[in-house]
């Protein structure tokens, strides 16, 4: 039998709002304890100083090169996790000694998964001698040496997730988990098959970058701005017939891969109503490639806060007799998911098992990886 492990998960996504903490006890296999978790914001500033250093990263061609600002951003970045980790130690009366392993996922700055590159800021050394935990961090590089586009990594967690939810809620079909990101990514999980899972097209980014430019707002609460405009159906043609969406999975997308110049000079309203729209319809194209039409979508990540997209998920769903659910009606977090993933993962590569497959980021065979750090004495 399996070893329990305690570990906490760190996450730091493409929306570069903070980053999620949250604490599983687990044997990287079936057994999925949940523990509790949190959320440590990253104020304005530093959030601009992010955005900025992905200017630098256009520039990099290898792994270890931090042009510009990116070597500061990577210490702040990591000190900064060490402190949310430290908040959540002391919030939750827990001991250092009381975790086996930190699974960092760090922030990415770059991903091109037909170079073989992918970048994520992020000193898993600086993190265990801070923290005094074993950290394991850069899980994605061995699936790109293995011939994987580097993402997603959270299937394989969903999978455990997904075996634990009732027959009669997946009525024996397929079950799609979605995660509304800065990028929105599906797992399809069929059973005991290999998950199958891709990134679907633009989440939350490009809807937060036009509400900042128009009206120097962070998000759209709610989607509460698209909720008053009108679909520009030439804008959502543009974007749902680009190259992309014809790829057969596994593929894969950076935050810059889709841009505002396709939405055209439109309102406010207009333009959040209409990326709404986008985002949603590419999440539902998903069901192309699953074996049969799934039965359920359960939504994670932000943007199942946003009552535009979900109300165009059900629509769409509905279409097929699919049902739409949040995370939470499961009872499930689709606010920590990620980072539970993370701290998944880091029990899994513990013990050498996959972290991808084929059908989840085209990798050659099944593969573990990860770098396990232990704090010096």
């Amino acid at each position: 039998m399996a070893a329990i492990r305690r570990a906490i998960g760190l996450m730091s996504g493409t929306s570069m709002d903070g980053i999620d903490i949250a604490l599983i006890e687990t044997d990287g296999r079936s057994e999925v304890r949940r523990g509790p978790s949190d959320f440590m914001p990253y104020e304005t500033a530093f959030r601009r100083q992010i955005e900025a250093g992905l200017g630098d990263a256009k520039s990099i061609k290898s792994r270890s090169e931090r042009p510009g600002e990116l070597s500061a951003i990577e210490r702040e970045l990591t000190r900064r996790h060490c402190d949310a980790v430290a908040q959540f130690l002391s919030r939750g009366k827990l001991d250092k000694a009381d975790i086996d392993v930190i699974g960092f996922h760090g922030q990415t700055v770059l991903h091109r998964p037909l170079e073989a590159l992918t970048v994520q800021l992020g000193d898993g050394r600086m993190l265990a001698q801070m923290t005094g935990i074993p950290v394991v961090y850069d899980m994605r590089a061995n699936d790109m040496v293995h011939g994987g586009q580097g993402a997603p990594l959270v299937p394989a967690y969903h999978q455990a997730l997904a075996a634990r939810i009732g027959p009669e809620s997946s009525r024996g079909k397929p079950v799609v988990f979605v995660n509304i990101g800065g990028i929105s990514n599906v797992t399809i999980v069929c059973g005991a098959s290999d998950p199958i899972a891709f990134d679907t097209g633009p989440g939350n980014t490009l809807i937060d970058q036009w509400v900042s430019d128009k009206a120097g707002i962070a998000y759209d609460a709610g989607g509460a701005i698209a909720s008053e405009g009108h679909i520009i159906g030439e804008a959502v043609e543009r974007y749902l017939t680009k190259p992309f969406f014809d790829l057969a999975p596994p593929k894969s997308l950076d935050r810059n891969d889709f841009k505002l110049g396709d939405l055209g000079d439109v309102e406010l309203a207009d333009g959040a109503r209409t990326l709404a729209k986008i985002t949603a319809a590419a999440i539902l194209k998903a069901s192309a490639y699953s074996p049969e039409q799934p039965s359920l979508w359960i939504i994670c990540g932000g943007g199942r806060k946003n009552a535009t997209i979900m109300a165009d998920l059900n629509e769409g769903a509905a279409s097929s007799g699919a049902r739409i659910v949040v995370a939470e009606d499961l009872a499930l977090n689709g606010d920590s998911m990620e980072a539970e993933a993370w701290a998944y993962l880091a029990v899994r590569s513990l013990d050498g098992l996959p972290l991808t497959w084929p059908t989840t980021t085209g990798c050659s065979f099944a593969v573990s990886g990860g770098v396990m750090v232990r704090p010096s004495k």
